[in-house]
């Protein structure tokens, strides 16, 4: 084993050498990039469940106006908690009940219902529903979908059943808390049966799940993949697991609305929301060649790790960097054809100040052409759900070229000064003769970060 001089020493060489290390990747990658003539994955479809709203229109609009839907928690057990805020899903909007018979609810989580739901929506905008009698359209179409978190009251309550006997305990209480279950059982109700893939990296699951489905379109594995994240784990124990790491907003909570603040000075912790977003991905010919619509592209994913800290990420800012970096070497393009970051930017005081000073290591120069949101300000944040949702703004900003704010930023502190930050309302993408492009990404805990380049379509 390394000593801590050693290990010192190994730590500053890594950095000091990041900078080539950084040019080599970039310049190798996009040779490849123009070179390889692989697939190009495009958007055909889009469906959303968030506080935000239950389609994909309501949910933009409620974007673009600067309205927060984080709400208080009531409740006699969220009283004893520091943190009593949330971003909850508005029943009004949607009712598991209406939407599924009591058998089906008995089998699956409550993630996997807001999955269910948004891919409806994403598959029925893509026009894509083969039915099990086209053999070769279900082989050749996937799904990725994972979970951040399982349903920890089902847990608890199971486990009290249990202590009134074996018999209490549900036969699906085994299935319904596999992360894996929303992609199982989407597979199961149309018929996919190409990569059947879940991914659970805590906050980065949603764009993981994007990336990777991404690359087996570009592979060959399938030709559409339905792919995203889903999440329901608002519960008293979550919220009180959370408090006791210190990373949930404890400041706002007669001010809600006021609570989820990325980049703000007042910054003090984010806010759990809940819901799922859901893509139908493509590769571009086999769109073309159906009239499929066409939201968007992307272009790259980049990966990588801390490798330093269970729940914060590195100081230096380097696994941020380096998953920004290889998503642009991974898309062919550089920093000067970026005009959007949709940050992951959760309103904590440590992290937004780091994924700020990535951003602007990276960008260097060009930071002055450069806008950066969050939109958790407005939904809170989704944990396995937050990189889909917030890609889905990323595309729709490509599409519809206006630029999403970042709710209740009112000032930032010196170490995040430098940067554009789209503060409460909506504004236009400048550069109308520019295809527009942005990254958008995503951490976690353990220190697994990724980061997709997501574009304007363009022929």
């Amino acid at each position: 084993m390394m000593g801590p001089n050693a290990h010192s020493y190994c730590l500053l060489r890594a950095r000091k050498s990041l900078p080539y290390v950084l040019r080599t990747i970039h310049h190798s990658h996009s040779k490849h990039t123009r070179d390889s003539g692989r697939r190009r994955v495009v958007v055909t479809g889009l469906g959303v469940v968030s506080p935000v709203g239950c389609n994909v229109e309501a949910a933009w609009q409620t974007i673009l106006s600067g309205q927060s839907k984080v709400g208080r928690l009531v409740g006699e057990t969220y009283d004893k908690l520091p943190c009593r805020v949330a971003a909850t899903i508005d029943t009004n909007d949607i009712d598991l009940e209406k939407c599924f018979s009591k058998t089906e609810l008995k089998t699956m989580a409550r993630a996997t219902a807001f999955a269910l739901i948004a891919a409806k929506e994403a598959l029925s905008r893509a026009s894509w529903m083969p039915g099990v009698e086209d053999e070769t359209a279900c082989q050749r179409t996937g799904v990725a979908i994972g979970m951040g978190m399982v349903d920890l009251m089902d847990i608890c309550e199971t486990n009290e059943a249990l202590k009134k006997g074996y018999n209490r305990v549900s036969p699906f209480f085994v299935p319904r808390i596999l992360p894996n279950m929303p992609a199982g059982q989407l597979s199961i109700r149309y018929g996919f049966r190409g990569p059947n893939h879940a991914v659970s990296t805590a906050c980065a699951t949603g764009a993981h799940a994007i990336g990777d489905a991404f690359r087996f379109i570009q592979h060959g594995d399938a030709d559409v993949m339905v792919c995203g994240g889903a999440e329901a784990c608002i519960s008293p124990l979550g919220i009180a697991g959370f408090c006791r790491l210190r990373a949930l907003s404890t400041a706002f909570n007669d001010e809600p609305t006021a609570s989820s603040r990325p980049f703000d000075e007042r910054r003090d912790g984010f806010v759990m929301g809940e819901g799922s977003a859901i893509f139908v991905l493509e590769e571009l010919q086999h769109a073309l060649r159906r009239g499929a619509p066409i939201y968007g592209e992307i272009l790259g994913y980049g990966l990588s790790g801390d490798a330093s800290h269970l729940t914060a990420p590195r100081e230096d800012g380097t696994g941020a960097l380096l998953a920004m970096q290889r998503a642009l070497a991974d898309g062919g393009v550089t920093v000067a054809d970026i005009g959007y970051v949709n940050a992951h930017a959760t309103s904590t005081p440590i992290g937004d100040a780091i994924e700020a000073r990535a951003i602007r290591t990276l960008f260097g120069e060009h930071t002055r052409s450069l806008a950066v949101s969050s939109t958790k300000g407005a939904h809170g944040h989704l944990l396995g759900a937050a990189g889909n949702l917030e890609a889905l703004f990323v595309v729709m900003a490509c599409r519809h070229g206006l630029l999403p704010p970042t709710v209740n930023l009112q000032n930032v502190t010196d170490d995040m000064a430098g940067l554009h930050y789209v503060a409460n309302s909506s504004e236009p993408w400048e550069g109308k003769h520019r295809r527009r492009v942005a990254l958008k990404n995503s951490f976690g805990f353990g220190g697994t970060n990724a980061c997709l380049c997501i574009g304007e379509y363009s022929e």
